[in-house]
């Protein structure tokens, strides 16, 4: 199984809870096992550049993950939510 995480922080002005909306169009994608988009708490105090929202996703292989990324929902995704968005962190990782 892959995990996929994605951090996004918003660029000033731009509200966090318009970003996650738009992130959870990601949600109608079929090809993830599990799926959820959550806004950070920050409750790391030390960390004043921590990311605003937590995209977190399984997939079965890469397979699955390749086919998420292809869909049409995830290029539609990118183009509305890439311009509100100041920093993005992604990170794909199997369990040992």
């Amino acid at each position: 199984m892959i995990r996929h995480v994605v951090f996004f922080s918003a660029k000033p002005g731009e509200c966090p809870d318009v970003i996650r909306d738009g992130l959870m169009m990601l949600a109608q994608i079929p090809h993830a096992r599990h799926f959820e988009v959550g806004r950070n708490l920050h409750a790391d105090q030390i960390n004043a550049e921590a990311p605003d929202l937590v995209v977190y996703a399984e997939f079965e292989d890469e397979a699955a993950l390749a086919a998420y990324k292809a869909d049409p929902i995830y290029e539609k995704c990118i183009q509305l939510v890439r311009p509100m968005r100041e920093m993005r962190i992604a990170a794909d990782f199997t369990a040992a």
